[in-house]
């Protein structure tokens, strides 16, 4: 099993800790409730990397190709879970500034800000590689942006 396969746990784990907290101590909640479903298909897709990863290591031949078969059912839903993700996150985003402002200053609201526009690129970077260039040096920058994806949605939870 991969290292992302725990550190997604770990982050889901997190996630619905925040939610719950924050559901509990908001009155108005729907933005809450609108950046989980985006994180929710943002970690749906990046289990993916956990799981290219696992059968790059796995020793045993059937299991890379049962993960290797349930990988390519996934796949043509990919860019589409993506881009609902960032549908999903930009009407969060949208919520949180009719609530609370576009302050540049609350950290909340500035890691959020990077990651949606981190989204946004990944996003981009997905699309571009399906329908104009599908070279390993975009698929790299794909994955880099998840990854920092991935870090800058944990320095959102932090704050």
């Amino acid at each position: 099993m991969s290292i992302w396969f725990l550190l997604n746990g770990m982050l889901l784990i997190w996630a619905i800790w925040n939610v719950a907290f924050g559901i509990s101590s908001h009155a108005s909640y729907i933005h809450i409730l609108l950046g989980f479903a985006g994180f929710l298909l943002f970690i749906f897709n990046w289990t993916r990397n956990a799981v290219f990863s696992t059968i790059r290591n796995a020793e045993n031949r059937q299991n890379r190709i049962r993960l290797a078969r349930m990988s390519k059912r996934i796949r043509p839903y990919h860019r589409w879970v993506g881009t609902s993700a960032l549908i999903i996150i930009l009407l969060h985003g949208w919520a949180v500034i009719e609530l609370y402002g576009f302050n540049l200053t609350n950290m909340k609201i500035l890691t959020g800000f990077l990651a949606s526009i981190n989204l946004f690129v990944l996003v981009l970077s997905g699309w571009y590689r399906l329908l104009i260039d599908p070279r390993i040096r975009v698929r790299k920058l794909h994955i880099r942006l998840g990854i920092t994806m991935f870090i800058l949605v944990a320095i959102h939870f932090i704050f």
